[in-house]
């Protein structure tokens, strides 16, 4: 969804990504293979929905209404403009794993140009983000590489969930006009850019878990223009509703 000020849509479609991916790994809790994988993903959960309530308090004060919580609980799915990759189910360990090394990746290569955002606020946040998305790369691919050279098992559903995720991955370097504007005024960061250390970090990290590059295949987009996958509504169900159910409760 994109709204007259264009900051706020840019905030939004951040801040949307990290607080779908930080509800995605909260539902590992009491359920990850080993008692410091539950910690360590709770851990990043909550870094992420600490970025994400960062650049929706942002967006929120720009559009003069409402606050972090009404655009986190107040919002229907067409309203939502995150990456269709963070909306993608937890499935096994192995596919968890997967979605958040292709993610990491991408939000260092993120941070890292929007420190430097004419925006104060913006690169403020970046600053903050960076050093938390630099331990979850090194997390997530240390794992990657421990599972991609684990057991024959192990590396086959490593394999086939890359294979099966790969195909959301294309989005990721998508940018638009509201992006290319705020880009060129050196607010934004034009996520084309992002590509080329993107694939630098992801080739290097499937060569030493030594998996395969998918082939390219039909790129799966829309979650930025609010044309979702049909895992969003169920997710977005679960996370509102305490909100939807009593409107403006308060502890």
């Amino acid at each position: 969804m994109q709204h007259s000020d264009t900051i706020a849509s840019y905030s939004l479609r951040l801040g949307d990504s990290s607080l779908i991916l930080a509800q995605r790994l909260c539902e590992w809790c009491g359920h990850a293979p080993e008692l410091e994988i539950d910690l360590a993903l709770a851990n990043i959960g909550l870094d992420l929905l600490g970025q994400g309530r960062h650049l929706l308090s942002y967006a929120a004060q720009r559009l003069g209404e409402g606050d972090e919580d009404t655009l986190a609980f107040g919002r229907d799915e067409r309203q939502y403009s995150n990456l269709l990759l963070v909306e993608q189910p937890n499935g096994d360990f192995s596919d968890t794993l997967v979605r958040q090394y292709l993610m990491d990746a991408w939000h260092v290569a993120l941070y890292e140009r929007l420190i430097h955002s004419r925006d104060e606020t913006l690169s403020a946040i970046a600053a903050r983000a960076i050093k938390e998305v630099r331990y979850h790369l090194r997390f997530s691919r240390g794992w990657l590489i421990r599972l991609g050279n684990g057991t024959e098992l192990s590396h086959t559903k490593m394999q086939q969930a890359l294979d099966e995720l790969w195909r959301f991955s294309g989005e990721l370097f998508q940018a638009d006009q509201l992006e290319i504007a705020l880009a060129e005024q050196g607010i934004a960061v034009d996520s084309r850019t992002l590509q080329t250390p993107w694939r630098q970090e992801v080739e290097q990290g499937l060569r030493e878990a030594g998996l395969r590059e998918p082939d390219e295949a039909g790129y799966r987009t829309g979650g930025r223009a609010g044309l979702h996958s049909e895992h969003l509504g169920p997710l977005l169900a679960e996370m509102q509703y305490l909100q939807r159910s009593y409107p403006g409760l308060s502890w």
